[in-house]
């Protein structure tokens, strides 16, 4: 539990101090303590507004509780795109969950059809309804300019794109994280920082340099190694100045440049 405080504060102190009025915080199933969401409460305050999403442990409450839901209280789920889950349905459970007037904290309860995979850790609910259970808290309700905020089908969706961050997780691998582990304590810490300080580079350089390049935007690192960290180029000396010399058939000089130019006119960081 301590880690999750240490990290969320860290992760805010990261963000610029005029850009923290408005915050969204999403945390996957380990984040449904008490301590945690009393700590994302306490974070609003008069000049900041905190929102958030956590994943919610199932326990035998929430399983009474899912049950209890008629038919009719199911929307259809959605993708990312807004168009309709055929297999997914979402639905609200907080007044119909006991624990949630405990948590003081709205729950949104979706389903889907179970993959193969999780045949074995399928829950006895689960077994006999046929659909997989994931439930979610959160203070989200109406936010102003933002049509149907408070529906499920938006907090769902809002929740679910979270799971970017597993993906680079995967993709941190292919920066280094694969290798570890090492027998020697100070040599994980190391290449975990190194292999850390690379994928924030790479992530950087996408966001701030490449957000509009419909190619690079969301590109892995291998492809970006491909595209931009392997330039076939030249540093050469001329006239006291050092010019870069790119092949003129290399299909991605100009997102190159782009994100370059970008990148140095960027203000010095206080």
């Amino acid at each position: 539990m301590a880690d999750h405080l240490e990290v969320l504060a860290a992760a805010i102190a990261q963000i610029p101090a005029a850009r923290r009025a408005n915050l969204l915080i999403r945390i996957d199933g380990a984040g449904a303590t008490h301590d945690l969401l009393e700590r994302l409460e306490g974070l609003n305050t008069a000049r900041r507004t905190v929102r958030y999403t956590v994943g919610w442990r199932i326990t035998d409450v929430d399983e009474a509780a899912i049950a209890a839901l008629p038919e009719g209280a199911w929307d259809a789920g959605l993708h990312q795109d807004g168009s309709l889950h055929t297999h997914a349905a979402v639905a609200e459970l907080t007044g119909v969950n006991k624990r949630a007037a405990t948590w003081k904290t709205r729950l949104i309860v979706r389903r889907t059809k179970p993959a193969g995979r999780h045949q074995a850790t399928l829950m006895a609910l689960e077994k006999r309804t046929g659909w997989r259970y994931s439930i979610i808290a959160t203070n989200i309700g109406r936010m102003r300019g933002v049509p149907g905020s408070h529906q499920v089908q938006f907090i769902d969706v809002l929740h679910r794109s979270h799971a970017g961050v597993e993906d680079r997780v995967r993709t941190n691998k292919a920066m280094g994280l694969r290798n570890l582990p090492s027998k020697v304590w100070t040599v994980n810490c190391g290449w975990v920082l190194a292999a850390d300080l690379a994928a924030d580079l790479d992530a950087w350089t996408r966001l701030l340099g490449l957000y509009d390049d419909a190619e690079l935007a969301r590109a892995e690192p291998q492809t970006m190694r491909y595209c931009l960290w392997h330039l076939p180029a030249r540093l050469v000396s001329h006239a006291r100045r050092r010019v870069v010399k790119i092949s003129a058939t290399w299909p991605w000089t100009n997102a190159f440049l782009t994100c370059w130019q970008r990148l140095c006119a960027l203000p010095d960081p206080v």
